[in-house]
This record gives structure tokens, sequence and C-alpha cells, in this order.
């Protein structure tokens, strides 16, 4: 049989076909605009994403028997706020993970409400990308389009609504929502009351791996597969991304390097950080996962890469670059303010200490390592909470870049494997819609028989001690720059 993994991303869907051994047959991008309609302002028109997914699914299947096409499951970026009216239409454009409109109602709920009532709530507390202040701002600021809302849902979510005409979401995408109480799996009421909903405006529930239905018969015949076919609920971005490249379990680590960054630890017990400098939501494999989430990683070398020196050539400017650790030029990567562990839509990018002798080069790598440094920032809450993690897997577009790879092993420490597919999220859809449709009977099963390693980059011990004494320099200056961001706003 045939299964379809959707990897709903920012700039693009990515479609990948697999067949039931695990073998990626076949993969299609299709991209759709992002708006800035607002300094900080970030969203997408939903309504594309439905036009990009279909015209996708139809290039990715043509070639094949569409047959045999038993379920589509999907990853899709987190925490956008998808509204629709009584008759299902959308409201207003998404509100994506990365708009930082909600810096007032954030400020309500972490310090009139309290972050110490969210966490017990929701294992959380409020982020600027989260789905609730989001929810928040639209009653404040939208009050006519907040008295229309039916159904409040999320970026993959509609997709499968689309599909399946089944309003749905799964536990690990729910959990970055501020409005799921991850520990039992469920809404929570107090958080509803909170944002002035309730529980009926939210999607039903599911695992990750379960199906929410078939596709709708008008589907099928569009696309020329059964009506049998599955929809399957999916799973937010981040776990994946997890499932697609093994991290699952308990005490498994993966390090993605896309539009944001995360750090993704696996466990079978649930857990919270006594800060909430990480996230604590639940994970595709039916237990936990806490996670640390920069907001710009693989985009900081974009933006610096198309915007500033004006190059496609990426890897032509990385091979300029030859002396690790001895780079005196550091980069703050806050494009987008910044989430995991300081949670600051206020903070900036910033390169500092630039002389007459810097070089395209260093500034260069300093992008490149000041990605690196802001993971490890995160890396350490974990090492603070008595997690030992000596190895990752590592995904996302940064992740094809070999010089990359090596920072972080060294600027980290740990060693870095690198899978046979990078795809992430896209084949982390199509296992989990193979577990549903009992390709697998588990999600670790299929991760065990599909997910192979092929390299593993390992720190150098020399290169390790250098990264070190430049870390400690580099963690000194956002708390340098941190009262200077807000009066420069």
């Amino acid at each position: 049989m045939l299964y379809i993994g959707v990897d709903l991303g920012t700039s693009a869907v990515k479609l990948l076909l697999m067949d039931g051994s695990g073998k990626i047959l076949h993969i299609v991008s299709k991209e759709y605009p992002l708006y800035f309609p607002n300094p900080g302002w970030s969203e997408q028109k939903p309504e594309d994403w439905y036009t990009q997914v279909m015209a996708g699914i139809k290039e990715l299947i043509q070639d094949v028997d569409k047959s045999q096409v038993a379920g589509i499951s999907f990853g899709g970026q987190m925490h956008g706020l998808v509204i629709l009216d009584e008759n299902d239409q959308v409201i207003r454009p998404a509100i994506l993970w990365n708009d930082g409109r909600t810096t007032e109602e954030c400020d309500y709920l972490n310090n009139v409400i309290g972050k110490e009532k969210l966490s017990q709530y929701t294992a959380n507390i409020s982020f600027t990308g989260f789905t609730a202040p989001k929810v928040l701002w639209v009653k404040n600021k939208e009050p006519e389009n907040f008295a229309r809302i039916k159904k409040i849902m999320l970026p993959k979510d509609y997709i499968a609504y689309k599909l399946s005409g089944v309003h749905c979401t799964d536990v690990s995408d729910a959990s970055g929502m501020l409005l799921f109480d991850v520990k039992n799996r469920c809404w929570s009421k107090e958080m509803c009351e909170i944002c002035g909903i309730t529980t009926d405006q939210l999607a039903k529930i599911y695992e990750s791996y379960e199906a929410v239905g078939t596709v709708l018969p008008e589907i099928a015949k569009e696309l020329g597969i059964p009506e049998s076919c599955k929809v399957v609920a999916g799973a937010g971005d981040n776990a994946a991304a997890a499932v697609g490249t093994g991290t699952v379990g308990d005490g498994n680590c993966n390090i993605s390097l896309g539009t944001s960054g995360t750090i993704f630890i696996s466990s079978e017990k649930f857990g919270v950080d006594k800060f909430n400098a990480l996230h604590a939501f639940a994970h595709a494999d039916g237990h936990f996962h806490l996670m640390g989430c920069m907001l710009s990683a693989a985009s900081c070398n974009k933006w610096w890469m198309d915007e500033i020196i004006g190059t496609q050539d990426y890897g032509k400017e990385q091979a300029a670059i030859d002396k690790l650790g001895e780079n005196h030029v550091y980069f703050l990567p806050y494009l987008m303010g910044e989430r995991s562990p300081i949670n600051d839509p206020l903070a900036r990018g910033t390169f500092i200490g630039l002389t007459m002798d810097s070089t395209r080069a260093d500034m260069t790598q300093a992008v490149l390592e000041g990605v690196a440094f802001a993971l490890r920032d995160s890396f350490e809450v974990a090492k603070a909470l008595g997690i030992h993690i000596e190895r990752s897997k590592i995904c996302g577009g940064g992740a094809k870049s070999p010089l990359w790879k090596k920072m972080i092993a060294n600027i980290l420490n740990v060693k870095v494997d690198v899978i046979e597919s990078e795809e992430g999220p896209a084949l982390g859809g199509a296992m989990l819609a193979a577990v549903a449709c009992g390709e697998f009977e588990s999600v670790q099963e299929a991760a065990d028989k599909i997910v192979k390693i092929v390299d593993t980059v390992e720190p150098e011990p020399e290169l390790v001690a250098k990264y070190e004494a430049r870390y400690q320099q580099y963690k000194e200056i956002y708390p340098a720059c941190k009262e200077l961001f807000r009066k420069i706003q």
C-alpha cells in the first residue's frame, strides 16, 4: 500500500509518497505566499494551503497506482490560529507561529492569570506564538470576528478537515495551543474560560497515529484515490519530524534546523521544567517530550544569504569558512524575537564584535554559529534538569550543510547522527498514516524499521574547548542588550 505525508510548512507544503516498506517513492513541493501586514505580524491564507496541497497530491501520485493509496497524514507548522464561522468558512487570514503581535495578551496571561496557574492547567506558560494569546488578541482587537467563531483550528487540521469533513486535531499539535491539558491529554476548561471560548469551539482530539475518518467522496473522485483512504490525525511539525528521525521512546534527541530551530527530547514520562523555559508537550508516539524552540534558525542563514549579501550559492559562502572556534564576530539570531529559553518577543538580531578586518566569511560564520549557540541555550536547560544527552539526530534544510552539522556537534559537544532521509515531518506524517492503516503495530516499530543512520559527526575535543570559550562569551550578549532592545522598539 501507499502512504502520503503532508508537511505543511511556513513557506511551502512538502508532500511525500512512501510504500509499506518505508521506501520514499516521490516528493513534491508547492509554495504559497506569506504576508507581513504590520511589523512583527505574520499571516497566511488557509485557502492557499488547501489549493497547493490538492495540486501537490495530484502531482505526487500521477505515476502510481492510485488505488493503492491507503492513508494520508500530516506534519504541520504549529500554533497558527485558523478560525471558521458557522458555515466552516475562514473568517480571517491565519495568524502564524512566528507572529509577535500578542505581547499584551501574553503579559496578561503570564502576569495577571499567572505562570503558575498556566503551568498547572497546561504544563506551559504563554509565548507570543502560542494559539491562546492569539484568540485573546482577536477577542480584544477584532471583536466582530471573535463573535463569528464557530471552530478554532490549527493549520494542518484545517487541511485534514477539508479532506475528511472532520474537525480534528492531535495531542502533539494541541499541546502548543495553551488550551490543552498536556498531562491528561484533554482540553483545559479553565483555559477556555480565561479565553472566553468553549470546548465545543475546539476540535476533537486524537492520538497522532489515529484515523479521524476517510476522504470525502468528492475528494476521492478529484484525486482518483479510494474512498476508503484514511485521513490520519498527524502531528505538529516537530513531533512529526521526531517520528521521521526515529526520535521516539525514552531519552532520544532530535535537532531540527528548519525555518525555526528546535531541540526535541522524547520521554516516556510526563515532566515539566520548573522555569518553563522548555515546552512540555504530548508526543506523537503516545508519550511526551520536552522541546526548546527558537524562532529563527535556517531562516537566519536564508535572510543573510538572500537579502543581505544577495547570493543563492550557500555552499560557496560556507567554503570560505576555515577557522572554526576562532571567530571574534558574534550574531544573536533573534530576527523574529525569541521563544526558548528567553521568551522575549522584543529581542532582535544583532552582530557584535566587528572590526576593520572582519570579513564576509566571518559574518557568515557568525550567523551559523549564532544559531548553534542559541540551540545550546535550550540544551543547557535540559542538562540542568538532569537530562544527559550524548547524541542527537538532525533534520531540516540546515542539516544539509556539513559545516553546520560540525558546528553543532562541537558547540553542543554531542554526537550528531545523520539519517538516510532528511525529510523529517513529511516522512513522519507518512509513517503515522502507515501505523493507522495497520502496516506497523506502533510508532516505535515503524521508526525501528524505517529510520536508518548513515553517518555520525563526532565532536573534536580541541574544537569543543574552543567553542566552550566562545559560548561563554556569547551568552553574555543578550543580557547586556536586553534593555536596549526595549528602548529601540
